[in-house]
């Protein structure tokens, strides 16, 4: 008995072992790692289908037939009725600014959605004098809305070039033909007063008690400022500091009527140091009572 059973469970020589070689284990090993799976699953298409459209894109025929489809499959869908821009409303600007903002923006309508820089719109009218700001959006029913903020005249800037209205900051707003089409502004004159806008508008605020004697503040050297009153009178004002030597001088005229008297002006450019210069025929006068009064002695 014990001899059949080793006779059965003796292995047979010359049988096949199940096992797979140690060269066919590492090739499966290999194959199951990451980036082999992935280059077999995707690195070989794409390369397969890159190669077939480079041969395919290499004839320079079939480049153009493929360039025209495509342009044609473009045009069919930029030209379709819900994308054409028909009309351009323009809303928050006059009459001459629309005119200007229509002009820098020469669009002939119809015109498709897909060829209007928006950005590049919205800056050329933004470049604009009178325009502060500027809002260039698409409506639903092909309208080009533009919608304006115009910049406020401030004052009336007298320079070399002309008359010119400025906003608050200084910057220009448009030119002016004539005073009197806006002569509730305040006037300044002089190089350089258009950098100093903030300055002036805090100086006419100080000086609104003289009211109407106001003239206007001119520039001088590009550095400081000259408040002119009418009969000639001027009140020179330093460099630094001029809103409250100008309130000085308003203290003092409003308890001793210091610029209802003959006064030529008023120089506070040294501020220790304040003067005044009488007009003309105040001295004459002066000088012929002081001989008066010392011939009379």
């Amino acid at each position: 008995m014990r001899a059949l059973i080793e006779r059965f469970t003796r292995p047979r020589s010359g049988r096949a072992d199940p096992a797979p070689s140690r060269l066919t284990y590492r090739f499966q090993r290999w194959m199951l790692t990451p980036g082999i799976r992935f280059g077999v699953r995707f690195g070989i298409p794409f390369c397969l289908v890159f190669v077939a459209g480079a041969a395919f894109m290499a004839d320079e025929g079939r480049r153009d037939q493929l360039q025209v489809l495509v342009n044609d499959i473009r045009a069919s869908i930029e030209e379709r009725p819900e994308f054409m821009v028909n009309v351009m409303a323009i809303d928050g600007a006059g009459t001459s600014v629309s005119e200007d903002i229509r002009e820098v923006v020469p669009i002939d309508f119809p015109v498709s959605s897909f060829d209007l820089d928006l950005t590049q719109i919205r800056d050329e009218i933004t470049g604009l004098d009178p325009v502060e700001s500027a809002d260039v959006r698409i409506r639903p029913g092909g309208v080009l809305q533009v919608t304006v903020e115009e910049r406020t005249p401030a004052v009336v800037w007298r320079s070399r070039e002309g008359l010119a209205l400025l906003d608050d900051t200084g910057v220009h707003v448009a030119e002016l033909g004539a005073r009197n089409l806006h002569p509730n502004l305040p006037l300044v004159a002089g190089e350089g007063a258009d950098m100093a806008i903030e300055e002036a508008l805090r100086l006419f605020a100080v000086a609104k008690p003289l009211g109407p004697r106001i003239r206007g503040l001119v520039r001088i050297g590009e550095r400081r400022w000259d408040l002119v009153l009418d009969r000639g009178q001027r009140i020179m004002l330093p460099s630094k500091k001029p809103v409250p030597a100008l309130e000085r001088v308003i203290a003092v005229s409003e308890v001793r009527d210091l610029l209802e008297r003959d006064v030529a002006a008023v120089d506070m450019r040294l501020a220790a140091r304040p003067t005044v210069r009488m007009t003309q025929a105040a001295v004459e006068d002066w000088w012929r009572i002081r001989q008066l009064n010392a011939g009379g002695q």
